[in-house]
């Protein structure tokens, strides 16, 4: 895809003050991304920046998630379960399909 034919999602508001950062990769995911940039041609730091999003993307969701939830245990419209309990009748769920 060419690189003019690309379109934002977001938009910036401020310009970003860093310039340029080192990352420390453990060899073995140097190699993997390196091996990743020459399959698909594309510059190892664009797919840095690409997982780089996404990751904070995601972290950011869970996180408004978390909070979310949070507050309605918090103001009770939601009840929390016991983790135990909500195990337990999981597993009977699931051995009670198997046996039908």
């Amino acid at each position: 895809m060419a690189r003019a034919a690309l379109m934002a999602l977001t938009v910036c508001h401020r310009v970003s003050k860093l310039l340029a950062m080192v990352v420390h990769l453990k060899p073995e995911t140097e190699s993997r991304l390196k091996e990743l940039s020459e399959t698909t041609g594309r510059p190892a730091d664009e797919l840095v920046e690409d997982a780089m999003a996404g990751y904070l993307m995601e972290l950011a969701q869970t996180r408004g998630m978390l909070e979310q939830r949070y507050e309605e245990i918090k103001n009770g419209t939601v009840k929390p379960v016991n983790g135990e309990e909500a195990f337990r009748r999981i597993q009977t769920k699931s051995e009670e399909r198997r046996r039908s």
